[in-house]
């Protein structure tokens, strides 16, 4: 056998699970150190987020079929949940939604970009999850009406990067987005 065989994740569910037991057994110790060397400072809570953000992205890598524009999709809302709790964690001096969150929006922009033309031709697979992406991408639309953001620009940035991302989605495979959009959604 020249090639190793690929591992079932479902068959290997035993060393997720031990795995996933021993991520468990760290939240608590490191939430019970926490609490007995600096009570005040709640790092442990940083580090469980990471931890569970982890397991969000393992999972989701490992699972069969995985679409890298879904995988796109999934990092961006769970990159963006996990720093606007450290930022809420850190006392919330708006770094999460000034700065992260536009940059994230804009990479996942660009990496669909890369995706549609890397594979044109198998465009119509990512479709739906560039549709998601550009609603992920109004986040910043709800920032600025709130007066949330003290600077807009990275913002505006995000949202023409987005834009223009969806114009080339529509110019692409409007008539297949269609098709695809009455298969995912049955209307």
């Amino acid at each position: 056998m020249l090639y190793p065989q690929n591992l079932n994740p479902y068959k290997s569910n035993f060393g997720i699970k031990i795995a996933i037991g021993i991520s468990i057994i760290i939240a608590f110790i490191l939430v019970l150190i926490n609490r007995l060397t600096t009570p005040d400072i709640h790092w442990a809570g940083l580090a469980n987020a990471g931890i569970i953000y982890i397991w969000v992205t393992v999972i989701y890598s490992i699972s069969k079929n995985t679409n890298i524009a879904m995988h796109v999709l999934i990092q961006a809302i769970a990159i963006s949940i996990l720093s606007i709790y450290i930022d809420y964690k850190t006392g919330f001096k708006q770094w999460s939604i000034n700065i992260s969150i536009p940059i994230i929006i804009m990479i996942a922009n660009v990496t669909m970009f890369i995706l549609t033309i890397i594979s044109h031709k198998k465009y119509i697979r990512y479709a739906i999850c560039q549709l998601a992406i550009c609603v992920f991408s109004c986040i910043p639309f709800y920032f600025m009406y709130e007066h949330l953001i003290a600077n807009k620009i990275l913002s505006i940035i995000a949202i023409a990067i987005s834009f223009i991302n969806f114009l080339l989605t529509i110019c692409l495979c409007a008539k297949d987005m269609k098709d695809a959009i009455i298969r995912n959604f049955h209307t």
